[in-house]
């Protein structure tokens, strides 16, 4: 009794908190599993009504109920305008929809601190609710039981129109069987739309009703995305009396958790939301284990063989076409001439970036550098994305382990470069080792909500673990890198420029080599056909645990040049943003394109960094712009633009991840092509 005691407000608390992570959650789920939206700017929905409502509350009941029709109304129209906007989207899977839908969270988010300014705002309720009753010997704020009841009563009504009405029944078929519901005369545009308007309502009502519980400011958004996010995960989307009870649960765990075992809380969500995950993925159909048994096809191996021979693809045993004479000098220079269209751009890029120090001033030379430091985590991205097929938001995790490494070596004497990046991508590889089991047998959507569970992971592990990550403060002071041994601190631009210049073309390069060499292949042959790969008796789990491990020492690597660089470490350096931020750079680039992931991260650094300070304040809205602009303009990226397959699926570039393969096409030979 004494220990209820003791926390009997905390838990009361964690209810009503994990109530209105329901009321969000409950929008989120039904904007995923029904209308198919991963919508990652719903934490902006709900800062609508938030900031709706705290602008309109007067302290009476009047404001209170124009505040909630207002927030409401608000957040349902803006819903309805992402329907329209991720209509295009809809084919290209859920990679382009989580970037578009962070583009418009970071647009939002910008609009809203300029129209009512980057202070929390402070919220007044009815003084009927601004009071506080009595609840087994304890005050309890008023408001905060009358919200439980009104969070109770939305569940049993939600869940009374989705299983007891025509609405519900119409809502149910659009997410079973869309054609079945359009034969019935029901348009499933409609229904979609209503959907996300619907969920969008849900995100305004949960922000104004919840404005004195979780008020709106600065973070507000991204927090309730990512809670929300865990209620979705651990209760599924067919139930809304499971997102209930895990809403509560999370609820409890962030406000009675903390109360009971402070040192645990951090971890404990996003840790159940990665097991959640892995156990439903192991417990799941083996992805591609269905694809392509509705006909034969030829063997990967043959494939594969073909294509390292330079044989087109599906033409490996069919040989020349009918009619067609073969030239005695076309074959014999076509090698050389491929060689050298794809090496000009490498060069062409090679000289532009050795002459920047000449045409750039020290700030400049400085994001030059920084770029080329998020270049590599982008590649590193390229190489799970593009090549493994497995989309990643928690790439900045090793990315982290090397940042960190490479910080306290510097701090413990151990400042020559090449060393730090030895042990740097070392330690992010072993990292990237543990988790990969973790990674590698989900596809599509979950890989990145584990990827993200792992990444905010690593997050709470860098603001907890203060003797190592120097906690929120971050750490700076430590010595300058030395290029090599016997040599001094690089402090100027120009030299840490250089050095990264350097750093960069090796990795680079040696990630080209590896990529198109024969384990590259057998890398794109798993992406590409991971089902006959398996039938054919490939390792496939070893080639993609592989591809983890490497790709997670380049994002050490990457890690460590970007302490080199700017020689100070913030978490800010190593959140979700920077994992968005590469995500990106490799959809700027085209999801197969090295030098292309590079290209974008430029980009991305010279919005951040440099056009935004000519407008300062808007750093945010400019790359939520340049988020946009990218999912619409450039949907196979820079390297589509060249006329190839490079950026996009073809029949030897990989699809894009979270995509089923196409269909079995005939091929010239009579055969079935993959």
């Amino acid at each position: 009794m004494e220990l209820l005691d003791a926390h009997l407000i905390p838990a009361v608390d964690g209810v009503a908190f994990g109530l209105l992570l329901f009321v969000v959650a409950a929008g989120l789920s039904l904007a995923f599993g029904t209308a198919g939206v991963l919508n990652l700017s719903h934490g902006t929905l709900y800062a609508i009504g938030a900031y709706t409502g705290a602008e309109l509350s007067d302290g009476t009941w009047g404001g209170l109920a124009l505040g909630l029709a207002a927030g409401t109304a608000a957040a349902c129209v803006a819903g309805a305008g992402l329907s329209a906007a991720t209509a295009p989207l809809a084919r290209r899977g859920h990679l382009a929809q989580a970037l578009l839908t962070f583009g418009l969270a970071l647009i939002g988010g910008d609009l809203l601190i300029q129209f009512f300014g980057a202070d929390e705002l402070p919220v007044r309720v009815p003084e009927a609710l601004d009071s506080s009753v009595t609840l087994l010997g304890h005050r309890y704020p008023a408001y905060r039981l009358c919200f439980i009841v009104m969070a109770v009563l939305l569940a049993a009504f939600g869940t009374w129109v989705l299983t007891r009405t025509r609405m519900g029944a119409a809502v149910r078929a659009a997410a079973d069987d869309p054609q079945m519901l359009a034969a019935t005369g029901h348009s499933p545009r409609a229904v979609h739309t209503g959907v996300l308007a619907a969920a969008g309502a849900l995100a305004g009502a949960a922000g104004v009703l919840g404005a004195p519980i979780i008020g709106p400011g600065p973070g507000t958004s991204e927090n309730v995305l990512m809670l929300s996010l865990v209620v979705v995960v651990l209760g599924g989307l067919r139930s809304l009396w499971a997102t209930f009870f895990a809403a509560v649960a999370v609820g409890e765990v962030q406000t009675l958790g903390v109360s009971v075992a402070p040192e645990l809380a951090p971890y404990l969500l996003f840790a159940a939301m990665a097991a959640v995950l892995v156990l439903r993925s192991r417990f799941a159909e083996p992805a591609g284990a269905g694809h392509g048994s509705e006909a034969p096809g030829p063997d990967p191996v043959a494939r594969l063989q073909g294509l390292l021979a330079g044989r087109p693809a599906g033409r490996a045993a069919a040989g020349p076409l009918p009619g067609r004479k073969r030239s005695p000098v076309w074959p014999a220079r076509l090698p050389g001439r491929a060689a050298w269209w794809q090496a000009a751009p490498l060069l062409v890029l090679l000289v532009v970036l050795i002459s920047l120090p000449a045409l750039l001033d020290a700030y400049s030379i400085s994001l030059a550098g920084s770029a080329l430091a998020l270049g590599l985590l982008a590649v590193s991205v390229t190489i799970l994305t593009g090549y493994a097929g497995l989309p990643t938001l928690g790439q900045t995790a090793p990315f982290a382990v090397g940042a960190y490494a490479t910080a306290n070596l510097a701090d413990a004497g151990w400042t020559v470069g090449p060393v730090q990046l030895v042990l740097s991508a070392l330690a992010a590889a072993v990292f990237a080792a543990v988790v990969g089991p973790a990674v590698i047998r989900a596809r599509g959507t979950t890989v990145l909500m584990i990827t993200l569970a792992i990444g905010e992971l690593t997050g709470a592990v860098v603001n907890q673990l203060k003797s190592v990550t120097g906690g929120a403060d971050g750490l700076v002071g430590f010595p300058a890198t030395r290029a090599l041994w016997g040599g001094e601190g690089m402090l100027e631009e120009s030299e840490l420029y250089n050095y990264a210049l350097v750093v960069a073309v090796v990795a680079v390069a040696l990630t080209l080599l590896v990529l198109r060499s024969p384990a590259g292949k057998l890398l794109t042959g798993t992406r590409g056909a991971e089902a006959r790969m398996r039938a054919s008796g490939h390792p496939v789990g070893r080639y993609l645990l592989v591809a983890h491990i490497c790709a997670g020492a380049l994002a050490g690597v990457g890690g460590s040049l970007m302490v080199t660089v700017q020689q100070y470490l913030s978490p800010a350096d190593v959140g979700f943003e920077i994992a968005a931020f590469a995500l990106l750079a490799v959809v700027i680039g085209g999801t197969t394109s090295v030098i292309g992931a590079l290209l974008g991260a430029g980009l991305i650094v010279a919005t951040r960094d440099w056009v935004a300070g000519s407008w300062p304040g808007h750093g945010p809205l400019l790359l939520g712009v340049l988020f946009v602009a990218t999912v619409y303009v450039l949907p196979r990226g820079l390297a589509g633009l060249r006329g190839g397959s490079g950026g996009g699926p073809s029949s030897d570039a990989p699809r894009p991840p979270d995509q089923p393969p196409p269909a079995p096409t005939p091929s010239p030979a009579g055969k079935v092509s993959p």
